[in-house]
């Protein structure tokens, strides 16, 4: 095992690994740790009391941050040219259907989101294999599959944000950025809670929210007691 740095024994030191934080001192002590030179992602990791092998406990959906990620979405439309224009002024990046999707075959993947309208999907079966195992494939559980391209893509410029949950029935989620307040983080990480209280399935046995964590880039987790977050 490395030895670890000073700076690193410092910032580990200031977190008690014993404790469970309410939700606003671990925001306020994850920007107080955090040791990166650029303006590192602050992400939240849920524990849900769910088997994601079954059918209706497999959590998967959106939410709107209310301060928005701090970062830039590139957004991807497939569609038809009578939707170009509607995509284009709504935002997107990148608008298109064949050109873009042998691009994808080939290699490009300098997107963040990819939206399509209803009518294309079967044309992306080309590159669903491509697409899929990076959370990329358009599905309408999230948003991404859409007539309103103007709504969907607006959403995604302004702060929305896909997650599902993992085999270990983990949800992971970044919340925004470490130059945000502790209260902007605060707020964004609550909406996420609170979205995923509200998804509970109804099949799911005992505790629901089983542990909750939040980290920046490369700094240490900071537990946070389910029972601070009032959902």
């Amino acid at each position: 095992m490395a030895n670890l740095t000073k700076k690193r024994k410092a910032v580990e030191s200031k977190v008690d690994q014993d404790k469970l934080y309410s939700l606003a001192d671990a925001m306020g002590l994850v920007k107080e740790v955090n040791t990166t030179k650029f303006n590192a992602s602050v992400d939240v990791h849920v524990r849900l009391g769910v088997d994601p092998r079954k059918a209706d406990q497999a959590l998967r959906g959106t939410v709107s941050l209310p301060h928005g990620t701090g970062k830039t979405k590139r957004v991807l439309v497939f569609c038809t040219p009578d939707k170009e224009a509607e995509a284009k002024e709504a935002g997107a990046d990148f608008v298109g259907l064949d050109e873009y999707i042998q691009k994808v075959s080939d290699g490009w993947m300098d997107i963040d989101v990819i939206i399509a309208t209803p009518n294309v999907m079967a044309q992306l079966g080309k590159v669903a294999r491509i697409l899929g195992p990076r959370g990329l494939m358009p599905n309408p559980k999230t948003g991404t599959v859409t007539n309103d391209l103007a709504s969907a893509v607006s959403e995604v410029k302004k702060g929305k944000i896909a997650f599902r949950v993992d085999k270990f029935g983990i949800v992971h989620a970044s919340v925004g950025r470490v130059s945000f307040t502790p209260e902007q983080l605060v707020d964004n990480a609550y909406e996420l809670v609170a979205t995923l209280a509200r998804m509970k399935p109804s099949s799911a046995k005992g505790i629901y929210m089983r542990s909750i964590s939040v980290a920046s880039t490369m700094s240490p987790g900071i537990a946070v007691d389910p029972k601070s977050i009032k959902v």
